[in-house]
């Protein structure tokens, strides 16, 4: 009967990792061949790492030969040459191609590649030169709920309501029970494997609610990426770049008096080249470390879902060469593996950045003992000494 049950799980596992691959087959070109070609499906790749102001979860093609989608339409809020602005995204009628033209109070509106421009005064349709830039339309002030913004809330909210029930039980004593038992091993990783040794047993308390927040988040995240409700909100430059910054005020202002005074006037270094290094830290600091901690995780989930989708591709750009059975079947296999492998870069993504940002703010809080430091230094200059 254990037998059994464990088949049963792992079958439902195997269903649920195939449902993206499946999802994206009938809103591909399960509907009589949408996407056939090697540049439609890079097109359409393109499209689906970008973000949405509709929630599209799949699309087909009527008997009149219509394209019909379904999905939940989500508001658009703007701010226009003459102030705020706002409707549904279903007024677009899920155009991309800047050819509906939507008015509102007294101003007209329309969608190219994911952007949401406003056309001049006395214009009823969008000019485009030779690089299909819109001459006579500009852009404007975004602030909509999008898609990635719907993923961001709702994460969010789930956090929020397991969190609390997790911190009730240990109110009451409890031993955690449901979905705490699992929280519970990874909010301890996070805190005696992650923050207590990078930031240090003085400080690491103060910066252990940060860090269990990223870690989760973006764990979490990164999993609903490989769902079939399509958030790819981790691979979105501004939600990374908006993480990063996050990181970078805590350990800027966290920052203590040796920490600044090992970028600004190390000790030790002859008072010509103290310059110098002081703007190579000061780079780093403000710089370097935030673009590393931002790229890594926004390249590492693109490209997870870009080569998953080619993957997933290959059952329309194969199909002359080998078939329809046998460019499915390759498909859905290495799509299979390839999403297994994916869970783990999940988990390790969330990882890396949590990691790092405990080692910038161990970094920034830590305190030297310069005497201490002197004596090793002369160890080291004795051990250099007698090695010669």
């Amino acid at each position: 009967m254990k037998i059994v049950k464990q088949s049963f799980k792992f079958l439902v596992l195997a269903v649920l990792m195939f449902l993206p691959t499946s999802i994206l087959a009938i809103n591909a070109g399960g509907d009589g061949g949408q996407i056939s070609g090697k540049q439609e499906v890079e097109e359409y790749i393109v499209h689906h790492l970008k973000d949405s102001h509709d929630f599209n979860l799949f699309s087909y093609t009527d008997d009149a030969g219509e394209r019909q989608h379904f999905g939940v339409a989500l508001p658009v809020i703007l701010w226009s040459s003459e102030g705020l602005v706002t409707f549904m995204s279903s007024e677009f009628h899920h155009d991309d191609n800047g050819q509906v033209i939507v008015e509102k109070d007294g101003l007209k509106f329309t969608k190219i590649h994911s952007k949401i421009y406003e056309l001049e005064k006395g214009a009823t349709a969008v000019e485009f030169d030779a690089d299909h830039h819109a001459t006579n339309a500009s852009k404007v002030l975004d602030f909509s709920i999008t898609k990635s913004v719907v993923g961001i809330l709702l994460i969010g909210l789930l956090m929020l309501f397991w969190f609390s029930r997790l911190a009730k039980q240990y109110k009451k004593k409890q031993i955690p029970t449901g979905f705490g038992r699992i929280l519970e091993p990874l909010v301890l990783y996070v805190r005696d494997e992650i923050a207590r040794p990078n930031i240090g047993e003085k400080h690491y308390r103060k910066f252990t609610g940060y860090l269990l927040t990223v870690f989760f988040f973006i764990w979490i995240l990164n999993l609903a990426g490989l769902t079939p409700l399509g958030f790819n909100v981790t691979g979105q430059l501004a939600v990374t770049a908006c993480l990063a910054i996050f990181t970078l005020i805590i350990y800027t202002i966290s920052g203590n008096k040796d920490y600044w005074m090992h970028i600004l006037w190390m000790p030790g270094v002859p008072i010509f080249v103290k310059p110098i290094l002081a703007v190579i830290e000061l780079v780093g600091a403000f710089i370097i470390k935030p673009f590393s901690l931002l790229v890594r995780l926004f390249a590492n989930i693109s490209a997870g879902h870009i080569v998953l989708m080619s993957l997933i591709a290959i059952m329309f750009t194969l199909k002359e060469s080998l078939g329809v059975v046998g460019a499915t079947s390759l498909s859905f296999v290495l799509s299979f593996f390839l999403l297994l492998i994916e869970l783990l870069v999940a988990f390790l993504q969330a990882y890396i950045f949590t990691m790092l940002s405990a080692l910038f703010i161990g970094m920034a809080v830590a305190e030297h003992d310069h005497e201490h430091d002197h004596e090793v230094s002369s160890d080291v200059e004795d051990v250099r000494g007698d090695f010669i």
